[in-house]
């Protein structure tokens, strides 16, 4: 029966997500293959294999970080913070997919890192929850014995702390990617979600935008941000697991 439940809710979503975003794929498709023979036919110079090459070449250079500035190019994905923040992002399973190593060296050393560094993340994370826990069970405990509440002040605990939890990790950070992505308030809604279950699409990441500056304290906050705000969603979804049980 569960397994049954299972699939049932994956082709449900699959069918919604097809039905949803099947129409926007076929539209991008056709617009991408208008706009390649309109740009053969305005320039008559450049030949369909010669673009082909361009393009994957573009976009293989993209996905490493690099990015035409008119008669230069963009780096800065592989700098210390650049660096750290991949760091996180791979012991702590988001694998964004965005940024990867492309040497053989590089590649090696990112298995071994993450074979001790997810193990490591997980007592992190699970230590940071506890902390959590513990902080509310402490405060519930202060508001029974000053107010003489029992029910209530565990729930009103919890209450708080999943309020608190809503606004510090997915309701308040979008205003801080707005500001320093230029991202809509439903897009840094989106990512701060995907980000902390550590669903990671990679669609959209942070500081990877080469025509904007960013503070030195911005990806280091941010790491903070996912470390703290997977511990409290880790609590929640172990709430909703102990509910489906």
């Amino acid at each position: 029966v569960l397994l049954a439940a299972y699939l049932g809710y994956v082709g449900l979503g699959a069918a919604v997500l097809q039905a949803l975003e099947r129409p926007a794929e076929v539209q991008a498709a056709q617009h991408l293959l208008q706009d390649h023979w309109e740009l053969l036919a305005n320039h008559t110079c450049l030949q369909g294999p010669a673009l082909q090459r361009l393009i994957e070449g573009i976009i293989q250079a993209y996905k490493s970080g690099i990015t035409l500035q008119g008669n230069t190019t963009s780096l800065g994905r592989w700098d210390y913070s650049g660096s750290f923040f991949f760091s996180i992002s791979a012991i702590t399973t988001i694998g964004y997919g965005n940024l990867s190593p492309s040497t053989v060296v590089g590649r090696i050393f990112c298995i071994v890192f993450a074979l001790f560094g997810i193990p490591l993340n997980l007592v992190l994370l699970n230590e940071i929850g506890q902390v959590m826990l513990l902080g509310v069970q402490h405060c519930a405990r202060c508001l029974e014995e000053v107010f003489h509440w029992q029910n209530k002040a565990s729930f009103l605990m919890k209450t708080c702390t999943l309020v608190t939890g809503l606004l510090l990790f997915l309701l308040l950070p979008p205003l801080l990617f707005s500001d320093k992505e230029g991202w809509s308030y439903e897009e840094g809604l989106y990512y701060s979600f995907i980000t902390l279950s550590t669903i990671g699409f990679g669609d959209y990441v942070i500081g990877m935008n080469p025509d904007r500056t960013y503070p030195s304290w911005y990806k280091n906050v941010i790491s903070l941000w996912i470390l703290f705000g997977m511990a409290w969603l880790a609590l929640i979804i172990k709430f909703c697991i102990s509910l489906l049980e």
